[in-house]
């Protein structure tokens, strides 16, 4: 493994000032009609009049986030659980993909897609695909494979069950949780920051954001770009990416207009592939983990512009209405081989598998909030409706096989395809979804807003149209509705204790009964449902915050029986989960916990789904020498299941990352930073994740030590 020296230096920033900072903006005069009168001016992506919630102490993490249509919410004051890792915790780790943000995050890992490179998010045992996150709340708008980190200002992880609160991911996934990005906005000072870097490989990086306030502070413009090129620390892995946002906010005294445009080209050549085993094969050592055994003419590349804009307007003290668009065109095209391993010498067959997608995005939310009260009883009622559509066009190829070994890998060429479906230059549409949905909720607050209760339902419609990939014709349809309801109750003991309870349902498409061999073929079953309770509690010391919740869910799964192809059983998830964040001491900050999950399939463990995961990370200010600061953190998985029937089970792991980063003053109002960070500090070889699409259990080989320097100048 090889790290270059650094050289080159960053250029770059005045201190960055989080969007939730606040500025009074003072009127000289009141009769000027383009004046504001003395305002707090807080930038917010979501066009809320509030703006972001503010970063919790040791700035890691914030006190609340998005919780689907009900808005922003404080943590203590909603009965769900949510965590939202900050811009600060993001730069500070380097981190530079939404998986190396979510690692942070006990409940989650990250797996692979099914036989290409998509980044999947598995929490709670279940999958979010990358491709069903949300961007300010609405699916589909962001890059479908990889979002590089440079647009992000916040990641918002919500666990649990979430069709009420974020409508049905259109992908089929997110029954366990749901992932929302928020964009960056121009903070109330000026923004200038120029960063690079180096990372294994000879990886270099440089990435830009700049920032600016206008028109009395009512108008806000910001400005991403990165470009990332080179190797990794596996041998034979490179990676590009490109990387452009912009982000405008205007917010008057009653309208607010958020809007956003962003660019991703990511080209990947060589990546590591999963790896599959044959059925009843005992789990085999790890492949050397610093060499990449992905044949040479392996690649995927992805294009996506996306674009969204969200207003929201105040049409009385109590009642306030938004409406938000988002548009996404995305081009990819990629060419694999995931290996089946066949035996303990690692001896394997492996086939090509080509494609080109050309996905069209569109989707809108539209809806109102009043707040009123009736006798002692207070009323936050929200009405709300969206509606998404993609169209995909697709062709493939697929090779037959030819056979290799893990660990012995042989560079053969492409093989000539045998099966083709469409036209690579000008593929057909074959898949087109549409969603719709209508919600409905009201948070009622009793004894002084000590005690909070949530009711609401969702009508969600789901159609999905198949056609022939060589004559375009259609060949499949679905089309059903279900309504979701959602019941949470949160009582504030003291200040600072919270306790909650929730009911909640996930829900995805159904599947269609197959066209052989069962007694109802084409017949089409409702949505699935996941139906979870939940019961917590949540601490905020001020410094230093907690949340301890259990949840059990129910989750349907489609079979054979006695000829008729239907639900047959459950998949059920029971857990505990704990979460540890802010400051230890003054200087200390702390930030992890734990999750425990025992998880049921007809008597077998699901796929992927460890019964221990837990996180613990640490940022100590060296109180000795100024400027300077310290970061470890501790990463464990445990053992986990590749197969349904519970033969292959992958060893659990433990993985340590540690850091270190310098602040100083140029000339007095310029602050330079440097950064240095090993990743996998002891290069431990390992088995990361098993599964991350539903009944497959391919493994992903876990990244060899990684070195990563950079700089950024703050002027």
């Amino acid at each position: 493994m090889h790290l270059p020296r650094l050289t080159f230096t960053a250029l770059s920033l005045s201190v960055v000032l989080h969007p939730h900072l606040a500025i009074a903006q003072d009127t000289d005069n009141p009769d000027d009609a383009l004046a504001l009168p003395s305002m707090e001016v807080r930038a917010s992506a979501d066009a809320s009049a509030g703006g972001l919630p503010p970063a919790y102490a040791g700035g890691q993490v914030a006190s609340g986030g998005r919780v689907g249509l009900l808005g922003n919410q404080d943590n203590m004051e909603t009965p769900f659980q949510l965590t939202s890792y900050t811009q600060m915790l993001i730069q500070d780790q380097q981190a530079a993909s939404v998986a190396d943000i979510v690692e942070n995050d006990p409940a989650v890992r990250s797996a692979r897609g099914f036989g290409n490179f998509q980044q999947v998010y598995m929490v709670r045992g279940l999958p979010i695909f990358s491709d069903d996150m949300s961007y300010n709340g609405l699916y589909g708008l962001l890059p479908r494979q990889y979002l590089g980190a440079e647009l992000i200002e916040r990641v918002e992880v919500l666990r649990g069950a979430n069709a009420f609160l974020n409508g049905a991911a259109p992908g089929g996934s997110g029954l366990g949780g749901a992932i929302n990005i928020v964009p960056k906005r121009a903070p109330n000072q000026p923004l200038n920051q120029i960063s690079a870097g180096v990372r294994s490989g000879d990886q270099t990086y440089m990435a830009g954001d700049f920032a600016r306030r206008l028109a009395d502070d009512r108008i806000g413009v910001r400005l991403n770009i990165a470009r990332r090129d080179g190797g990794t620390a596996i041998d034979g892995e490179s990676t590009e990416l490109s990387l452009f946002a912009l982000g405008l906010d205007y917010r008057g005294e009653r309208l607010r207009i958020s809007a956003d445009l962003g660019h991703q080209d990511h080209q990947l050549d060589d990546i590591q592939p999963s790896i599959r085993l044959a059925p009843g094969l005992d789990i085999p050592s790890v492949p050397d983990a610093s060499k990449s055994i992905a044949q040479p003419w392996n690649f995927s590349n992805a294009r996506d512009t996306f674009g969204t804009l969200r207003t929201e307007y105040d049409f009385t003290d109590h009642l306030t209405g938004w409406l938000a668009a988002g548009m996404r065109s995305g081009d990819e095209s990629g060419s694999f081989s995931s290996p089946t391993v066949n035996n303990a010498n690692g001896d394997s067959t492996a086939t090509r598998f080509s494609n080109v997608r050309e996905d069209r995005i569109r989707t809108g939310e539209a809806g109102l909030r009043s707040r009123f009260d009736t006798g002692s009883i207070g009323h936050n009622v929200t009405l709300s409706g969206s509606v998404y559509r993609m169209d995909s066009r697709n062709a493939y190829e697929f090779s037959d096989p030819f056979p290799g070994n893990i660990y012995q890998p042989i560079d053969v060429p492409s093989p000539p395809a045998t099966l083709v479906g469409g036209n690579f230059d000008h593929p057909l549409v074959t898949d087109e979804t549409r969603t719709s949905s209508l919600a409905l909720a009201d948070v009622l607050s009793f004894m002084d807003e000590r005690l909070q209760i949530t009711l609401g339902a969702r009508y969600q419609k789901i159609r999905s149209y198949g056609y022939d990939y060589n004559s375009g014709a259609r060949n499949a349809a679905y089309s059903e509705s279900e309504i979701t309801p959602v019941a949470g109750v949160l009582y504030r003991l003291t200040p600072e204790v919270s306790v909650y309870a929730n009911h909640i349902e996930g829900l995805v498409k159904g599947d269609v009964a197959p066209a052989e061999n069962v007694q109802n073929p084409g017949e089409i079953l409702a949505p699935y449902k996941t139906r979870q309770n939940e019961v917590g509690v949540k601490y905020d010391g001020g410094r230093l915050g907690a949340s301890l919740g259990l949840y059990q869910s129910r989750k349907q799964m489609a079979g054979v029986e006695d000829g008729i192809f239907g639900v047959i059983g459950h998949q059920r998830n029971r857990g505990l989960e704990l979460s540890v964040f802010g400051q230890a001491t003054p200087g200390l900050s702390i930030l992890g916990g734990l999750s425990l999950l025992d998880s049921d399939v007809e008597g077998n463990d699901a796929i992927g789904a460890p019964e221990l995961q837990a996180n613990l990370g640490f940022d100590w200010m060296v109180p000795a020498v100024s400027g300077l600061s310290l970061d470890a953190r501790a990463i464990h998985t445990g053992s986990q299941y590749a197969d349904a029937e519970n033969q292959q089970k992958l060893p659990s792991w433990t993985r340590f990352d540690a850091g270190v980063r310098y602040n100083l003053l140029l000339d007095g109002d310029q602050q330079l930073t440097l950064r240095a960070r090993v990743e996998n500090l002891a290069n431990k070889e390992y088995w990361a994740t098993a599964g991350g699409y539903p009944g497959d259990g391919s493994l992903m080989i876990g990244a060899p030590r990684t070195f990563i320097l950079s700089t950024t100048l703050d002027f």
